[in-house]
Parts: C-alpha cells; sequence; structure tokens
C-alpha cells in the first residue's frame, strides 16, 4: 500500500489528493471522504473549532490504523490529511481516501479509517460557540460505529 499521512494547517486540494490515489491503471475505485467545520453541534451555533494534536504520536496512530484497514482490505493507495489550528465554518477539517481495484474494498477502508480517526487518533478538538469554548469528547456514536469492526 502506498500511503500518505499529513497533520497540516493548510488546507488540502481534493483534486490534487484524487489525482495521486487514482494514479495507474490498477485503481478500478477511488473513494474519498471529506469532513468540514458545521455551523451547529449540540443545538449550539459554532462558529469555528480549534484542533490540536500530539505530534510524532498522532502520525504513528494515523499510520496504524491505515496499515489495520490495509490487512483487511487489498488497499493499493491511502491518504489521510487532518488540519489542525483555527477553522472556520465551512473549513475542511479532514482528508480520507482509498484506492483499490474494487468499490467494496474502497468504501470499506475508507468508512474503517474514519471511524478509527475520530475514536482512536490523538487529537482534541475546541468549539468556539456564540456563548463560550468548550472541549468535545468523542461521541457514543463514533464508538459504536468503531465497535462493528471488531
Amino acid at each position: 500500500m502506498d500511503l500518505k499521512i499529513s497533520v497540516q494547517q493548510e488546507d488540502f486540494s481534493l483534486a490534487q489528493e484524487y489525482e495521486r490515489l487514482a494514479l495507474g491503471t490498477d485503481a478500478g475505485a477511488v473513494v474519498t471522504f471529506v469532513g468540514k467545520v458545521r455551523d451547529m453541534n449540540l443545538g449550539d451555533n459554532v462558529q469555528g473549532l480549534h484542533l490540536e494534536h500530539y505530534p510524532g504520536m498522532t502520525e504513528k496512530s494515523l499510520t496504524s490504523i491505515a496499515e489495520q484497514a490495509a490487512e483487511r482490505w487489498p488497499i493499493l493507495r491511502a491518504t489521510i490529511i487532518h488540519r489542525i489550528g483555527d477553522l472556520d465554518i465551512g473549513d475542511q477539517i479532514v482528508l480520507v481516501g482509498v484506492s483499490s481495484s474494487h468499490r467494496s474494498a474502497s468504501f470499506a477502508a475508507s468508512e474503517f479509517i474514519m471511524d478509527y480517526l475520530k475514536t482512536e487518533a490523538p487529537f482534541w478538538k475546541k468549539e468556539r460557540t456564540t456563548t463560550d469554548n468548550r472541549w468535545i469528547d468523542s461521541r457514543e456514536s463514533d464508538k459504536k460505529s468503531a465497535e462493528r469492526w471488531k
């Protein structure tokens, strides 16, 4: 598996990342997921996010998640990009991209990576709302989604 992992402040280009995932003639399927900053959470108006991470540990964790996916499905290429720092409504936060010979592997691996990223990767998210700032924990629904892969 050809793997790209990046934790970065700058935005990313979905088109450029797609080109890397789709290289060659063996990639019959490319699946991408982009997570964006929403304007609402837990019934409150969100104005933005601040994301922190543990350098070195975060990249190691993302690599491990991608390698676990590659043990389950025949992945050709995978990309995980996660942004950190201050983000505003509508900004891209995360990209998970997977290519394989067939769509079922690409869809399943992409979903697996995202589910584990939400529950296992060492990122800390603080929301800026109209009334205050608050740290956000993993949701129970995210934990349940990750449980299905065990």
